[in-house]
């Protein structure tokens, strides 16, 4: 039977992502929606993560290896520019997509033809798999672009969207530290549609504790490219509400800091929220054992 639903290319770049790679894979070979291609891309890791999967046979399943470290943003845009699939998704290596992700970001893309742009609802997840609290977000496009100075609160890990429209802005290389997607979402959400399913389809590892020199580094590289936007665009108000936005999140990362260094076990008041990662997470580690 020939299919006639478009073709997703996935796109997930790895350095180092240890045991978790294989999780992360195996939530893609399980997705409910099959129409895809999988193009992993080694960014010069130095561990044994890719042996984790070396039993993963899966025809739709690519891996790329150079030696090379180019980061984050170049990797990403040699999978664009390999892409075959007519919608572009992004996935981390060490990240689990829900069974239904898939299905349900083309469903959507297909409804809307004037979406560029797609992304879910997510959980943070611990080490050890464990949920710990909820990926920043907004629903429409008018609230994710409503404050700019702030930043543009779609989840990056969980985006999928037209392949053109990736090809069409690229990221930017180089990149700047640590916020190569919300440079692209400033660059080009004036003539872009974006939008958030209200679903949580995702769960975003966070392995690292609160690093606070790379957490001000982050937040310098995100004022510097709203400051060079702005100045050139001449939005001297955005400008000044970023620059109000910039002290305000460096004297708070400082408190929070301070008030408790570590993450919380738990911080989600949603019992649904946790009954369906703790299935959905039970359901591949059996799949795993089964296979």
């Amino acid at each position: 039977m020939i299919n006639y639903e478009p073709l997703i290319t996935v796109a997930m770049p790895v350095y180092n992502a240890g045991k978790y790679l294989r999780l992360a894979v195996l939530s893609i070979v399980n997705q409910s929606y099959s129409n895809w291609e999988l193009l992993i891309i080694d960014d010069g890791s130095s561990d044994d993560s890719f042996l984790s999967i070396a039993d993963i046979n899966d025809s739709r399943m690519t891996i790329y290896r150079d030696g090379v470290n180019r980061g984050l943003a170049a990797r990403l845009n040699e999978a664009i520019d390999l892409a075959k699939g007519d919608y572009f998704a992004r996935m981390d290596g060490d990240d689990i997509s829900y069974p239904d992700r898939f299905l349900k970001q083309v469903t959507e893309l297909q409804k809307n033809l004037n979406l560029d742009l797609v992304a879910t609802r997510a959980i943070t997840i611990n080490e050890n798999n464990l949920a710990t609290g909820l990926f920043p977000y907004a629903i429409s496009h008018s609230e994710i672009c409503a404050r700019p100075w702030n930043g543009f609160y779609l989840p990056h890990p969980t985006w999928m969207g037209k392949t053109e429209w990736f090809r069409k802005y690229h990221y930017s290389f180089p990149a700047p530290y640590c916020c190569e997607d919300q440079e692209l979402l400033l660059r080009s959400y004036q003539n872009s549609h974006f939008e958030t399913l209200n679903e949580t389809l995702l769960a975003y590892r966070v392995r690292y504790k609160l690093n606070i020199p790379k957490l001000i580094q982050t937040r310098f590289a995100v004022f510097k490219i709203q400051f060079n936007h702005f100045t050139q665009l001449k939005l001297w108000r955005f400008l000044f509400l970023a620059s109000i936005t910039f002290i305000s999140k460096i004297i708070y990362d400082f408190i929070k800091l301070i008030s408790n260094s570590e993450p919380q076990r738990n911080n989600i008041s949603d019992t649904d929220i946790l009954v369906q990662w703790n299935k959905i997470l039970n359901t591949l580690l059996l799949t795993d054992k089964i296979s």
